[in-house]
């Protein structure tokens, strides 16, 4: 079955429930991929209830009602059959309604997030064209490529005026300061974590309200360049995007601030602002903001317990993925990034690739989780799993064993 019509068929099915429970991923793709559901639906008088979690287990669904999954739920082989699910993470499973770009041979790593996947099912269900924008998040927030899927979606949403490309810094914030000081993808060291020096610099290169911006780029530049790796450098400079109907117009900005909200465990406010409410955008830049120097704090005291693995401790579990995606990616390394923490009574474990390893770290999660008895998986690059702590020197001796030299 092809993607379009696996999403034409769960589209007309979507329509003709009474009532949707919709559950979605915590970060900026599966909130997104939400929300373009619940607009879609909306405007068809649908009803729904939106709720954000931080993963999902088949126990934890709803016991009645029509049961919608966003940005997880391939994973798990054991959903009931009618259980819809729009992801992009490696199936395995098997119901009748699952729009996932893997079962038609699309790469859900790379090319098409699970905001792109709802997108496509929304087109199916009326003119929802001006959503673009929000798939565009599912993009911009899992790291993917403007290929394939993705460069239809963004090159339909420029053709029609709703996301205007553009040239600038390309670091999330409300200010040049704000967007130094709590940079994280990039990690630009000397600055982020420290607004004194982003203060600094920001006097040293305005001139009454001009700003020189090659010798700030310049000046980052040369104070990331000892650590930071090359897409890293290369990534603080280029194309932004503006989305003139959304409730934080500039597309990056947006997308921090709906992933650090729904990260932080507020990703009710993440979610309205998806669905283009403003009533607390101010709370939830400062959701942000903490959430975002909770992980630079991560960043900077990951202890590395593995000479050979680039295994990493970080004290807050909860930022584990965001720490892994900053080592893996910003900073220099030869092999895959595993880094480990403690979160809500459990630990977490985020696997990341750096540009240029291949490892098939979905298998590898989801092997050395089910060994120890926890959940794991999610992308051959990008993976993560949750084990109980009673067995995380299982797990992490499981783990060195595993990763090859």
């Amino acid at each position: 079955m092809s993607l379009d019509a696996a999403a034409a068929r769960l589209a007309d099915h979507l329509l003709e429930q009474e009532f949707v429970e919709v559950l979605a991923h915590h970060d900026a793709d599966g909130i997104a991929a939400a929300s373009i559901l619940c607009h879609a639906m909306f405007r068809k008088g649908g009803r729904f209830r939106l709720r954000i979690r931080s993963g999902i287990s088949t126990a934890d669904l709803p016991r009645e009602g029509s049961v919608l999954l966003c940005d997880f739920g391939s994973a798990l082989s054991d959903l009931p059959d009618d259980v819809m699910v729009v992801d992009h993470h490696l199936p395995h499973f098997e119901g009748d309604y699952h729009v996932n770009p893997h079962l038609t041979g699309i790469d859900g790593e790379r090319n098409l997030s699970a905001a792109g996947a709802a997108y496509i099912v929304a087109q199916r269900m009326g003119d929802n064209r001006d959503l673009a924008g929000l798939a565009l998040l599912g993009i911009i927030g899992d790291g993917q490529d403007l290929e394939g899927p993705n460069r239809d979606i963004s090159s339909e949403g420029i053709a029609n005026g709703f996301i205007t490309p553009r040239r600038g810094l390309r670091l999330p914030g409300r200010g040049l300061v704000e967007q130094l000081a709590l940079a994280v993808n990039p990690y630009l060291t000397g600055f982020s974590g420290d607004p004194d020096a982003a203060r600094a610099l920001v006097a040293q290169v305005t001139d009454e309200d001009d700003l020189d911006i090659e010798s700030l780029l310049s000046r980052v530049v040369l104070a990331a360049a000892p650590k930071a790796s090359l897409p890293a450098l290369c990534g603080i400079w280029g194309t932004t995007y503006s989305l003139g109907r959304e409730a934080i117009d500039e597309a990056l900005s947006l997308a921090a601030v709906v992933d650090a909200c729904g990260k932080a465990g507020s990703g009710d406010i993440g979610a309205s602002l998806c669905l283009r409410s403003t009533s607390a955008l101010p709370e939830a830049w400062e959701i942000t903001a903490r959430y975002r120097q909770a992980v630079i704090a991560g960043i900077r005291g990951a202890r590395r317990l593995d000479e050979r693995v680039a295994l990493f401790a970080v004290d807050d579990g909860g930022v584990a993925s965001d720490v892994a995606d900053a080592l893996a990616n910003d900073l220099v390394q030869s092999g895959p990034v595993f880094v480990i923490g403690e979160h809500g009574g459990r630990y977490s474990v985020s696997a990341r690739c750096p540009p240029g390893i291949d490892l098939d770290l979905d298998a590898l999660m989801r092997r050395l989780a089910e060994t120890c008895g926890g959940q794991g998986g999610g992308h051959r690059r990008r993976a993560g799993a949750r084990i109980d702590a009673d067995q995380v020197d299982r797990f992490r001796q499981e783990l060195l064993e595993a990763v090859p030299a």
